[in-house]
């Protein structure tokens, strides 16, 4: 069997309080190999968010291991994170904020004009480079702060709720882009969302978490078409799709009953 791009065994996390170790997280055991695109759904306090700081390796678990291809994940150089506001830089213009993601990366300075267009085409903003991030749509900032995250052309890509904060047709044009993003079978990426129709358009994998703390009751492949030839509006109203909405949505209310 390849390389798993990311694995985690045992793994389990817990907070301090005055009251004792809060658990809010496993133990599990998950694998994410590359192509894979996982959707992590669940009750509110699951341990989603947490699951994604212990992934990304912002947190260090209280117990088990995670390795991203054989090592612990290093934070901006393994891992590309994209959060739920887009947290961009506001004094600097759409570009200069790819940039600063390419310096951190360690990107030559000059190679990195040709890569800022490139992330802006990439991620459908190529005209917006030298306008600042106050003047662009929420959309639009989400948009440049994927750019960032893909700055460093990470394995993996971390998306914490990000879209949670748009209005329904933005949300649903940003999740048709986002759907592409590992079909070159090189990355994975791990998305957290509370929405089940979230879920199951964007997933070829979908796991669902307990309530704290958060477990896996559910990982599910996802057999729907991912290539061109079949619009949004198709996959959604195919019986197929509805049928997996289904069941996710059963899991997530037996989970959280």
């Amino acid at each position: 069997m390849a390389e798993a791009l990311v694995e985690l065994v045992g793994v389990e996390h817990s907070y301090k309080s005055k009251g004792g170790p809060v658990p809010a997280l496993g133990p599990l055991d998950l694998r994410v190999d590359p192509g894979e695109f996982v959707v992590v759904v669940g009750p509110s306090g699951s341990g989603k968010s947490t699951f994604l700081r212990v992934v990304s390796g912002f947190e260090h678990p209280s117990g088990g291991a995670v390795r991203l291809l054989g090592r612990t994940p290093v934070p901006g150089r393994d891992v590309g994170v994209v959060f739920q506001q887009p947290r961009l830089f506001p004094w600097q213009s759409v570009g200069a904020n790819i940039g600063t993601s390419l310096r951190w990366a360690g990107v030559p300075r000059a190679d990195r004009p040709q890569r800022i267009v490139e992330l802006l085409e990439q991620v459908g903003l190529g005209a917006l480079g030298p306008r600042r991030t106050w003047e662009i749509s929420g959309g639009q900032q989400q948009r440049v702060a994927i750019a960032r995250a893909l700055a460093a052309q990470p394995r993996l890509l971390l998306m914490d709720e990000p879209f949670a904060a748009l209005d329904a047709m933005t949300r649903e044009r940003l999740q048709e882009d986002v759907r592409t993003l590992t079909d070159d079978g090189t990355r994975g990426v791990v998305f957290v969302t509370h929405s089940v129709d979230e879920a199951v358009f964007l997933a070829s994998r979908i796991v669902v978490l307990t309530d704290r703390p958060g477990r896996i009751a559910l990982d599910l492949p996802v057999p729907l078409p991912r290539g061109a030839g079949l619009s949004a509006d198709e996959l959604r109203g195919s019986a197929q799709y509805a049928a997996l909405r289904g069941e996710v949505a059963s899991a997530v209310r037996a989970v959280a009953a």
